[in-house]
C-alpha cells in the first residue's frame, strides 16, 4: 500500500507538456480499432493501468498489438475471437461498460470482470437498455453487478432509447450495439462527452446528431482505421489548474490538451469563480487541441447546475476550489458521482470535514462553505484516484501536511502525477507502508 504526504506550496508556475494522455480517447482508440479491417496507429497512447486493460482485452479478442517508438499499432482480427477465459477490466468502468455494448452484438461468449472496486459498481444502467433490445447478458443480482456473462449475437433489435441519465459510457455502449446490429436512436437529458460520436464519424460510420438525438445505422462494411496522436487529458490537467487557482501568484500553461467543449466545462467554472483562464486552439482534426493558461485569482462561490455531465470527472477537484472560495458554493444534478470509483459525494464531503471545512452532502451533489485556509489532515482515497489527487491539491493551501492513504490508485489514470506536481513547485512525497 502507498500513501502521499503533501505540504503547502510556493506559487504553481511554468508549463507542462507531459500531462497524462487522454484516458477517454485512449480507451476508445483501443476498442473502436476492432471495427476496422486495417491497422490503426495512435501516438501518445495512455500507458496507465486502466487503458492497458483495454489493450490487453482487444489482444485477447484477436488483435495484434505492437509499439513503434511512442506509437501503438493495432492490427484488428478479421473476426472478433471468443476468449478462453474472462476479460479482466481491472478498475476500468469505461472499459467494462463500452465493451459490454460492443460484445453483446458479436458472435461468441464473453465474460467481463474487474477488481473488487469495479465489481461493486452498478452495471444495470448499461445492461438494462441492452437487454431491452435483445442482448443476452447475465451477472450478479440479475446483471446489476459484474462479473457479466455475455452471449453475443448480431440480431439485436433496432432501438429508440431515451436515457434517464447523461452518461457517455451508456451512450457509447448503445451506439456500438446499434452499429454492429440493426441501428437505433439514442437520446439523453443533456449531451454527455461526445468522443465516441466524433471518432466513429471520422472512421466513416453513419452517425447523425440532431436535436439532441444520435441516430446510428448498421455498419455494412469495416470502418477506416485510426491514425492520430492522443491529446493530453484536460481532466488530468484540471488538478494543476485548481492548484494554480488556489495558490496566489501562480501562472500555469497546460500544453497540447483536447479543447473539446464537453471536456473543458470545469475550467469555465474556475473562470466564473475568478481565476484567469484562457483557451488557445492549435489544431482541429478528430478533436480541437491546444493550450490552457491558468492564473490564480481571488475565487468566489458559485452555483453549478448546468452541463454537469461535462464536469463529472472534475467534480472532486472542483470541490477543492469551492473550499478556498469566498462564500458558499453548490454543485447539484451530479448523482452520477455516487457510482464512480467511490461514492465521490461522500468521499469529498467526509474528507473536507476532516480538514475543517463546512461541507454537506446533497442527494445529487454537495454544498461547501469556502474559507481562506484549510487544515491538513489524514484523509482516505477510498481507492479512488481522483479523490487522492484532489486532496493532494488541497494540501497546497492547507496549514499542515495532508496525508492521503491508499494512494496507489493514482497509477490507474495518471502515473506521472507526482512528477509533474513537483516540477511545477508542489511538495509531494510518496511512501510505501505496510499492509
Amino acid at each position: 500500500m502507498k500513501r502521499l504526504i503533501v505540504s503547502r506550496s510556493k506559487p504553481i508556475t511554468g508549463e507542462t507538456d507531459t500531462l497524462a494522455p487522454d484516458k477517454s480517447i485512449s480507451h476508445r482508440v483501443a476498442i473502436l480499432s476492432l471495427l476496422s479491417d486495417q491497422t490503426s496507429r495512435a501516438g501518445n497512447f495512455l500507458r496507465a493501468e486502466d487503458t492497458l486493460r483495454s489493450l490487453e482485452i482487444i489482444r485477447r479478442l484477436g488483435a495484434k498489438i505492437s509499439q513503434e517508438g511512442e506509437t501503438i499499432t493495432i492490427e484488428p482480427p478479421s473476426k472478433i475471437e471468443e476468449p478462453s477465459d474472462y476479460l479482466d477490466c481491472g478498475n476500468a468502468g469505461t472499459a467494462m461498460r463500452i465493451f459490454t455494448g460492443l460484445l453483446c452484438a458479436q458472435e461468441g461468449f464473453f465474460v467481463l470482470s474487474g477488481d473488487r472496486y469495479l465489481n461493486s459498481r452498478p452495471m444495470k444502467r448499461v445492461v438494462a437498455p441492452l437487454k431491452a433490445i435483445g442482448a443476452s447478458i447475465d451477472g450478479r443480482l440479475s446483471a446489476s453487478f459484474a462479473p457479466l456473462a455475455i452471449r453475443g449475437a448480431p440480431n439485436l433489435a433496432p432501438f429508440n432509447y431515451a436515457s434517464s441519465v447523461s452518461s457517455a459510457q451508456v451512450k457509447s455502449a448503445m451506439i456500438l450495439a446499434g452499429l454492429n446490429a440493426n441501428g437505433g436512436v439514442f437520446s439523453e437529458p443533456e449531451l454527455s462527452r461526445d468522443h465516441t460520436e466524433r471518432m466513429l464519424k471520422a472512421m466513416g460510420a453513419d452517425i447523425r446528431v440532431q436535436d439532441g438525438k444520435i441516430a446510428v445505422a448498421k455498419k455494412i462494411a469495416p470502418l477506416k482505421p485510426f491514425n492520430l496522436r492522443v491529446p493530453a487529458d484536460p481532466s488530468s490537467g484540471f488538478f494543476f489548474a485548481v492548484a494554480a487557482a488556489i495558490t496566489p501568484r501562480s501562472d500555469l500553461l497546460l500544453k497540447g490538451v483536447t479543447l473539446n467543449p464537453t471536456r473543458i466545462e470545469a475550467y469555465k467554472i474556475l473562470r466564473k469563480m475568478g481565476a484567469k483562464v484562457e483557451f488557445i486552439e492549435r489544431e482541429n482534426d478528430y478533436e480541437p487541441i491546444g493550450d490552457i493558461r491558468v492564473r490564480g485569482g481571488e475565487l468566489n462561490g458559485v452555483e453549478v447546475d448546468q452541463n454537469v455531465s461535462w464536469l463529472i470527472d472534475e467534480a472532486p477537484a472542483l470541490a477543492i476550489a469551492f473550499a478556498f472560495a469566498n462564500g458558499a458554493s453548490r454543485l447539484s444534478g451530479a448523482a452520477e458521482l455516487r457510482v464512480k470509483e467511490s461514492d465521490r459525494i461522500k468521499s469529498v464531503v467526509g474528507n473536507l470535514i476532516k480538514c475543517g471545512v463546512a461541507a454537506k452532502e446533497l442527494a445529487d451533489g454537495f454544498e461547501i462553505i469556502g474559507q481562506k485556509t484549510i487544515k491538513g489532515a489524514r484523509v482516505d482515497s477510498f481507492g479512488d484516484h481522483r479523490i487522492a489527487m484532489s486532496f493532494a491539491v488541497a494540501a497546497l493551501g492547507a496549514e499542515g501536511e495532508m496525508i492521503i492513504d491508499d494512494s496507489e490508485c493514482v497509477a490507474t489514470s495518471f502515473p506521472n502525477f507526482a512528477d509533474i506536481f513537483r516540477s511545477l513547485g508542489g511538495a509531494i512525497e510518496e511512501q510505501a507502508v505496510g499492509d
